[in-house]
Formats: C-alpha cells, sequence, structure tokens
C-alpha cells in the first residue's frame, strides 16, 4: 500500500515522493524530488523535476483523472524500491549512528515517545526517509493516527516549556517562510502557524509534524474543474483541518466543502471562524462542487486565511 508521505525509488535513478494513497490506472501519484543522473543526488525543485521529466522521462508525467491535475505518477512495475516512514523510524530507533542529523531525529522522537507518543504511530519522512540528509537538513516527522497527532502537539507544548523543545525563532520563521512560497503576507503566515503548534526547533534544528490517515477522498470519485474562484465562508467543521488532504465544512449552500492539499494551509483554521479561500472550483459527476487550494505544487495565487478568528 502507498500512502502520501512515501518514498519510491525507479531504476532510472529517480526518487519521487508520493502525494496520494493507492493507485490511479496502476501509477502511484507523486512528485519527484531527487535526480541521480551520474553526478551523485541531487534534489529537485519543482521547476527541475518538471524539466527533467520533460526533457528525459516524459512518460512520468500524469494527468490525474481522479483530482483532474497534473502531477507524476510511477507505474507500480517500474518501482525498484519502497521507503515506508513508520519501518524507516523503526530502524534508525534501533541502530546507532553517527550521523549528527539522525542523532538529533532519535533523541527528539525518544522525547516525544517518553511523553505519551506510541512509537508505532510515528514515522520520518523528508531527505531523512531514502537517506540523503546533509548537515543543515530538517527533520519530518509524520504521525499515523489523529488522535494522537493532537497528542503530540500537546506533547510539544509541554516539552517547550521544559526546555527540551524551543519554538521557533524570527529567523526560523522567515526561513520557513521563504521557502514556502506561500501567498500570505509574513505575519500573516506567522500568525497562522503560530498556533498550529506543529514545528519546533531541537538543537537547533526544525521539526515538523504532519498527519497521515487513511484518505478521505474517495478512490473512484473523481472531479472536473470549473475554474478559479475566490470565496468568503464561515467553517463549520474543522476536525480534518491537519489530514492529508486537509478538509474543512463551510457554511455555503453552493460550495459545502474546501479540500487543500498543500502542507501550507493544513490546519489554517478552526470551527466558528470566517475565512477567505483562493482555489479551483471543482465539481463531481454528481453535481457537488468544492474549491481546491493547492491544486499544482506551488498552487500560485492560492491561498486560506483567516478573516475573523474565534476569541
Amino acid at each position: 500500500m502507498f500512502q502520501a508521505k512515501d518514498f519510491i525509488a525507479t531504476h532510472d535513478g529517480l526518487v519521487f515522493a508520493v502525494i496520494a494513497a493507492g493507485l490511479e490506472e496502476q501509477k502511484v501519484c507523486c512528485f519527484l524530488r531527487y535526480a541521480n543522473l551520474g553526478n551523485g543526488w541531487q534534489k529537485q525543485n519543482t521547476e527541475q523535476a518538471n524539466q527533467l521529466l520533460t526533457q528525459k522521462f516524459p512518460h512520468y508525467h500524469f494527468h490525474s483523472q481522479r483530482m483532474d491535475a497534473d502531477c507524476h505518477a510511477v507505474p507500480v512495475a517500474d518501482v525498484s524500491q519502497h521507503w515506508q516512514p513508520r519501518h524507516r523510524l523503526g530502524t534508525l530507533l534501533r541502530s546507532p549512528t553517527d550521523d549528527p542529523v539522525l542523532q538529533d531525529c532519535i533523541a527528539a522522537v525518544r522525547l516525544l515517545i517518553d511523553h505519551d507518543v506510541p512509537q508505532d504511530a510515528l514515522g520520518v519522512t523528508g531527505s531523512l526517509l531514502p537517506g540523503f540528509q546533509q548537515a543543515s537538513s530538517d527533520i519530518d516527522l509524520v504521525i499515523y493516527d489523529a488522535d494522537i497527532f493532537q497528542q503530540t502537539r500537546r506533547s510539544i507544548d509541554s516539552l517547550i516549556a521544559q526546555g527540551q523543545f524551543q519554538d521557533l525563532s524570527m529567523h526560523d520563521w522567515l526561513e520557513a517562510y521563504a521557502r514556502r512560497g506561500c501567498e500570505l503576507s509574513f505575519a500573516e503566515y506567522c500568525w497562522h502557524e503560530k498556533r498550529k503548534r506543529n514545528k519546533f526547533i531541537f538543537h537547533g534544528r526544525k521539526v515538523d509534524i504532519s498527519l497521515v490517515t487513511p484518505s478521505v477522498e474517495t478512490q473512484d470519485q473523481t472531479f472536473r474543474k470549473l475554474g478559479p474562484r475566490c470565496i468568503q465562508a464561515q467553517v463549520l467543521n474543522a476536525e480534518q483541518a491537519f489530514h492529508y488532504p486537509a478538509v474543512y465544512s463551510l457554511a455555503l449552500s453552493d460550495i459545502p466543502q474546501l479540500v487543500c492539499f498543500t502542507a501550507t494551509y493544513n490546519g489554517q483554521a478552526l470551527a466558528g471562524e470566517w475565512i477567505e479561500a483562493a482555489g479551483h472550483l471543482e465539481v463531481n459527476h454528481q453535481g457537488e462542487q468544492r474549491l481546491v487550494v493547492g491544486s499544482s505544487r506551488e498552487a500560485p495565487g492560492e491561498y486560506i486565511k483567516v478573516l475573523h478568528a474565534n476569541e
């Protein structure tokens, strides 16, 4: 079973991050993150990844009918290696290492485990998953249970209060904002991010936690894009705000659901708050409409921001 946050490799010297659970047309929906074309593993940004596939591996370009979006996809038969975050973390916890990044990862995870976060619900993704970390690498942790994810957020608050973890500094937030390419202002970005409590600093290294649960998407349901749309609405339900994709129920009769495929806006709003959201309006074969934020990897012009917060 392929899940979001897994990584896969091909015989072509390419490594992709999985972006959707399951298969579509017997292909794994993913996005190219690393390539080894004879000069070692090189990380690929969005432009580099698309250009490389267009020039040398066009068969990995794919249009997902399910999402009505362009992405990368690898046929199952072409997958030469499959990295899973839980398995990788289990291996790290059992294996002594001299790598300072892995040592920091192990120490941070052990602190979370000591604060009632079950080990079997934890995984590690990002560069540490395939072993491509560098001295400056961040740590990306995955939680595989929604209740445990909330418990982990509380544990992070407790560990920050104890001085074992630290809050991000202004420099850290500026770096995160620059990498994210967010449509919000820096002040808006920080206000939303700080209250999510899903990031912290450990030994000078940024650590992120994200939630992966069984997809709320119906595998055989497809959507068709109707065009860009900006809406303002009250959030009725945000119980799946940290899921992937994030789902918000809205108090709009014609667009009752907002779905977000980019981590930038996961956990962005609480139930009862008024938001503004810009994305792409989609409709399924039953005529049900939804607004999608994160319809492409960079999602230019798309965002979610709170207009009126809960007191």
